[in-house]
């Protein structure tokens, strides 16, 4: 990487938040635990300190030894980072009467000030803390306040330290923060000097460039799910390696309706060596009479690999297996001490290279979801695998509440499809991040021309996501709604009525298991 920012994570919940304002001055961005810093090479161009839910007063405060980076690069701590930094240089930090939380405003400023360059004054910001600085350090000089705090923002006096330190008592990664991001790219262009030249072109060029150094000549597994991750993962792989790319797509009988074939077909079509699996049979076998949504989740991970360690011995000299984790699974399978996220397993892994014996090769590793896009645009990859929805990994097999048959997957791939379809027809599927629907294990009665019936209920579910962290229920128009609903109800043998899941996240999951 030519040049990239280091940003500390002290467990802000904001934190992956820094990154992505950063990335969008294309400029790369790196996120890394507060205790795993970095040795120090001419490609970091400055390091950022993340906020905390930690307080600095707190005997068990997160620590670091600022003395490897500072006055070494450019530095910029923010509100537990800049809190710290003043502790830590003979300042004074104390608890707050209460805790300052949301909008303030920047009092008067000297705009000449290179970092503060374009704010406007009064400039609206976001405050979120429970400490404030009461005195900033000796060396130091005050650089703006707002109404309620008297230091906001604060740097070293030139000369003080070789390089410069800023610290903000505010969060400028957030959108209540007006003129955070120019505040930003002040600090990472005007005063570390980034050049803003990662785009999505560069990143395809160095990312080839490196695999091929990383692989040569050795052969690459990767199984591909029809996303967006798993093929633009694989399209990087494919210009790097060529024919040495073995793909597999497993119809595991959980798949929307035509997935298979269409998906195939796709992929066929962008030149990819793939071979396509059909499991159905083996999977709804062993899923027969389960209904417990965690044991589902376990049989169909567990098949996935035993589906795969079978096909992959049909190949010789195997040394590497792909996959398609993107940035968001690597911040979050790293423990912060506690902070930033509720930490997971690293679930793209499947204890498949362990099993296999292979190394792991993760082209995307580095890059959030609309990151993956973007880099998919640039490679060409058709649309509709593009813009295509997130689909969870077990499938159907997660949206059919109790046990799950054949004819259970029949009916809920044929309303799944009236729905979607409708989307697009109805220019709605672009609109919305992720939709799909959900078979309960509810019957209820209805009536059909002169008969009763007593047939199946399905839930619809959209919702309008950034990264799937939060979401917000779709605001589907109602006559929107009112079509899809009729078109299950006659055409879906099996189905007499149809409701909308209005459920943020949280409280509730996307996911309806």
């Amino acid at each position: 990487m030519k040049e990239k920012i280091v940003i500390l994570d002290f467990g802000s919940q904001y934190t992956q938040l820094i990154a992505r304002r950063i990335r969008e001055l294309n400029i790369y961005s790196e996120i890394l635990p507060y205790n795993q810093v970095p040795a120090l090479d001419p490609s970091i161009k400055a390091i950022i300190l993340s906020g905390s839910p930690f307080s600095v007063t707190d005997p068990q405060a997160l620590q670091v030894d600022l003395d490897q980076f500072i006055g070494q690069v450019p530095v910029l701590g923010i509100c537990y980072g800049a809190q710290y930094i003043a502790q830590q240089y003979g300042g004074k930090v104390e608890r707050s009467e209460k805790r300052e939380y949301g909008k303030a405003n920047l009092g008067a400023f000297d705009a000449s000030e290179s970092f503060l360059t374009g704010l406007s004054n009064g400039s609206q910001v976001w405050m979120s803390h429970g400490d404030t600085i009461t005195a900033i350090p000796p060396g130091f000089k005050l650089l703006a306040g707002t109404e309620s705090i008297d230091v906001a923002a604060f740097r070293s006096d030139n000369g003080h330290f070789e390089q410069p330190v800023f610290c903000i008592q505010f969060h400028p990664e957030v959108t209540h923060s007006l003129e955070g991001k120019q505040l930003l790219k002040n600090f990472v262009m005007d005063i570390a000097g980034c050049t803003g030249d990662w785009t999505p072109a560069s990143f395809v060029e160095d990312t080839v460039e490196s695999l091929r150094a990383q692989i040569g000549e050795e052969k690459v597994l990767m199984a591909l799910s029809g996303g967006v991750d798993s093929t633009v993962g694989a399209s990087l792989l494919h210009r790097a390696v060529g024919k040495n790319l073995f793909c597999f797509f497993v119809d595991n009988g959980l798949l929307r309706k035509d997935e298979f074939e269409q998906v195939l077909t796709s992929y066929e079509g962008m030149g990819l060596n793939i071979k396509g699996i059909d499991a159905r049979h083996r999977f709804w076998d062993a899923l027969k009479g389960v209904t417990d949504p965690e044991q589902k989740r376990k049989i169909i991970g567990r098949l996935f690999i035993e589906v795969f360690e079978e096909e992959s011995a049909k190949y010789e000299d195997i040394q590497w297996l792909g996959q398609g984790t993107i940035y968001p699974d690597v911040i979050e399978s790293v423990s912060v001490h506690g902070p930033s996220v509720t930490i997971k397993s690293h679930h793209n892994v499947g204890g498949l290279p362990e099993k296999l014996k292979l190394k792991i090769v993760e082209p995307l590793r580095m890059l959030f979801k609309d990151e993956v896009r973007r880099v998919g645009a640039e490679l060409q990859i058709p649309t509709n695998i593009l813009k295509r929805h997130p689909f969870p990994g077990p499938g159907l097999g997660i949206r059919i509440l109790g046990d799950i048959t054949p004819d259970k997957v029949a009916l809920l791939q044929e309303a799944d499809a009236i729905f979607i379809n409708n989307l697009k027809k109805y220019d709605l599927y672009d609109k919305v991040w992720q939709a799909g629907t959900v078979l309960l294990p509810v019957q209820s009665v209805g009536v059909m021309g002169d008969e009763r019936t007593y047939e199946q209920t399905v839930a619809l579910r959209a919702v309008n996501s950034l990264d799937g962290m939060t979401a917000e229920w779709s605001r589907l128009p109602h006559d929107f709604l009112a079509t899809v609903s009729s078109e299950i109800i006659n055409n879906v043998k099996g189905i007499n009525r149809v409701v909308y899941d209005i459920s943020t996240k949280p409280p509730a999951t996307i996911e309806w298991e």
